[in-house]
């Protein structure tokens, strides 16, 4: 599903570059749940956001459902990131000025879904994470841990194949933590969704059935 050759991120520097990836060559398979982790300015964030069409590589190929990313338009790449990829992170990133009914449906506009399509998939992830009574309040009147399951139901709204996720728990204590990481392993093990995280909690990445380890920019 995920097929990384010879990657690379760097930044001019002055005469010469500064690396955050070297010569990344992995594969995921559709299904995996996958924790990436190692200390901080190890690289984890560059290659989800790469993973997650966020950023673009600087060298190397990255394949991502037998499409070769680098060589798609841009409408193509756009339509990829809407359809099949639901990104997670740590600051929640809702949209302040939207209820949580709003923000969970704002992936399904851009998906071109009826208006009664919409209705019923919102309700249903309202119904599936309890928050039903939450629908019509804004994010700044939620806790950290609501927040955060409305931005796993807006990941998923359009049901995507795959969820990256930044250090979805980082910001909560460990109940609300735990809860996250039970609804992850639910969506990965039910409903078949491939995840792949970034995490500095080897209780969370306990959760995945494979770790990759980062050290300076390096898969060690």
């Amino acid at each position: 599903m995920i097929q990384l050759t010879n990657v690379a991120k760097y930044y001019p520097t002055g005469f010469g570059k500064t690396y955050v990836l070297r010569q990344i060559s992995l594969s995921i398979n559709e299904g995996e749940f996958v924790s990436i982790m190692g200390p901080s300015g190890s690289g984890k964030s560059t290659l989800l956001h790469i993973l997650g069409l966020l950023e673009e590589p600087s060298e190397g190929e990255y394949r991502l459902l037998n499409e070769p990313v680098q060589k798609l338009s841009e409408k193509k790449r756009t339509e990829l990131h809407r359809t099949q990829i639901g990104f997670v992170f740590q600051a929640y990133h809702l949209i302040d000025e939207l209820t949580v009914y709003e923000n969970i449906e704002t992936p399904l506009l851009y998906k071109g879904l009826s208006g009664s399509e919409r209705k019923s998939r919102v309700a249903e992830l309202l119904d599936r994470f309890n928050i039903v009574a939450k629908k019509d309040l804004f994010p700044a009147q939620l806790s950290g841990g609501q927040q955060q399951l409305v931005g796993i139901a807006r990941a998923i709204a359009a049901r995507p194949r795959v969820i990256f996720a930044d250090e979805p728990t980082g910001n909560l204590h460990s109940d609300q933590a735990r809860e996250i990481m039970e609804l992850f392993r639910k969506l990965n093990q039910e409903d078949g969704v491939t995840i792949v995280q970034v995490t500095h909690s080897e209780g969370n990445a306990a959760y995945g059935n494979r770790v990759l380890n980062l050290k300076d920019g390096w898969m060690v």
